[in-house]
């Protein structure tokens, strides 16, 4: 069996129900060359269900023969399913909710129903889909029985994976390990986990079912989503390939410009500190960071930057120490003594607390450097 961890990036959908984010096609266009070209293994494309202006244009991403494999959304619901195959779509995702309490207050539905229903849309699904999915919603809220009951009648029916998403993003890492470990070694079926970042920990709980034993996870770039977003590609693909050293086959090199081609399409600028693409995760503005940076980079650095693209700098702030202001100073030919040194470190720390963030090398020497040797 294939042991790579498969990436299952679902930016065309998922990450477009983020509050006030739409591709026009031509954005989509981009998205799914830039992902599928950096080695994606799937692209969930779309809602064929929205409409024939969504059909139009998952048959125009289908039409591009893009070398990945790619899936639209439905619920189990046969009118979705003939959307889908309208779209030319090869393959495609059955959602069912599976708690108790979407099973009972949304849908108003027995479990009976609900088991009746998927094995329904699945054998419809197969008929001409090439690839089909079972994704159980609120999973993370079924009751352990009926969750195995669901994912071996799926099994049964012959789905090429299941999806089981922490639809509120509720589950901690350690709980989703206690309550889900055990499904892998339980199903010759591959399992994938879709996580929701409503308590910051949709990465952290993407990881974690990897090391459970799930064979895929659910992504978006820069974690993008429903609500607080999804676990973002960026992360995950970077802790299961450089951290964990799982087969991944996507090339960690183009993150940078996913990303930065994302924030330009969503009009959402990327955090200074957000983990991989942010513009201050290598940068380093602490006396005693950077000196441990200069003898061994590995001393503050999780991994060499250069694996994501990347290259860390160093910054002058508040915690700013001489060396490092000497350093700067002599590589523009700026020479000072040790009262001009002092009196200028000043000025850049409180430069530094009034713009709330490090300075520039031009800020330093127009703003803080009077006398010149």
């Amino acid at each position: 069996m294939n042991d790579n961890i498969i990436l299952c990036d679902t930016t065309l959908r998922d990450g477009e129900q983020t509050p006030g984010v739409a591709f026009t096609y031509a954005e989509r266009e981009m998205i799914a060359r830039a992902l599928t070209d950096a080695g994606i293994d799937e692209l969930e494309v779309g809602v064929p269900a929205l409409g024939t202006d969504e059909v139009d244009v998952i048959r125009q991403l289908v039409s591009l023969r893009l070398p990945v494999r790619m899936l639209t959304w439905n619920r189990a619901v046969k009118a979705d399913l003939e959307a889908s195959f309208r779209s030319g779509c090869a393959g495609v995702s059955i959602s069912v909710p599976v708690s108790e309490q979407q099973m009972s207050r949304k849908l108003k539905k027995s479990p009976a129903w609900v088991l009746e229903q998927m094995g329904q849309c699945v054998l419809r699904a197969k008929q001409d889909a090439d690839y089909v999915c079972v994704g159980l919603e609120d999973a993370s809220r079924a009751s352990a029985d009926f969750l195995l009951k669901v994912c071996r009648e799926a099994e049964q029916l012959g789905v090429n994976r299941i999806r089981l998403a922490d639809t509120l993003g509720i589950l901690t890492p350690l709980e989703l390990a206690h309550r889900l470990s055990g499904l892998p070694s339980e199903l010759s079926v591959p399992l994938e986990f879709h996580a929701h970042n409503d308590l910051g920990l949709a990465t952290a709980n993407a990881v974690t079912a990897v090391q459970c034993g799930f064979r895929a996870v659910s992504v978006t770039v820069g974690g993008l989503g429903e609500r607080a977003g999804n676990a973002a590609l960026e992360e995950v693909a970077v802790i299961l390939k450089q951290m964990l050293q799982k087969k991944v086959r996507f090339n960690l090199r183009r993150l940078g410009t996913i990303c930065f081609m994302l924030s330009l399409a969503t009009h959402r600028e990327i955090q200074r500190n957000k983990p991989i693409s942010g513009q201050d995760v290598f940068t380093h503005t602490s006396s005693l960071l950077i000196d441990g940076i200069k003898k061994d980079p590995a001393n503050y650095e999780p991994f060499p930057p250069e694996k994501v693209s990347r290259r860390h700098s160093l910054a002058l702030g508040k915690y700013s120490g001489v060396k490092t202001l000497n350093r700067l100073l002599e590589q523009n030919g700026i020479f000072l003594n040790n009262e001009q040194i002092d009196e200028t470190i000043k000025k850049v720390r409180a430069l530094s607390t009034r713009f709330k963030r490090p300075l520039r090398s031009q800020e330093i020497i127009e703003n803080c450097c009077r006398a010149r040797h």
